[in-house]
């Protein structure tokens, strides 16, 4: 698209009459008619069993769901508190929740 047709302004009539030329001169695109458009259906109506496969794939993509998926939290704390938790290296989220578990009796095998 050049600059001439550029959303920044309004097109003249002139260049309005280009556009519409364009369209029209399109092979590949041709205008949708009434008739085509009162005609039209739903995807799922027209291939049922496509649509079906296509929500199979779509409910099998991503991680695998969970027994007892976690709950994000924000919580607030002492910055030296998150700080030793981060200074343990990789994994500090997961020793910090044992840290929880342990101060709420909670059996750690549990989760």
């Amino acid at each position: 698209m050049t600059v001439r047709f550029s959303s920044k302004r309004p097109l003249t009539e002139e260049e309005e009459a280009d556009v519409q030329r364009m369209i029209a001169s399109d092979p590949d695109n041709p205008e949708v008619t009434e008739e085509q458009v009162a005609k039209a259906r739903p995807f799922r109506d027209v291939f049922p069993d496509l649509a079906a496969s296509i929500d199979r794939e779509k409910a099998r993509r991503g991680r695998p769901k969970l027994s007892s998926p976690r709950v994000a939290v924000t919580l607030r704390m002492e910055p030296a508190v998150l700080e030793a938790f981060k200074a343990t290296g990789e994994g500090w989220r997961s020793r910090m929740e044992d840290a929880l578990r342990r101060a709420a009796g909670i059996d750690e095998t549990a989760g």
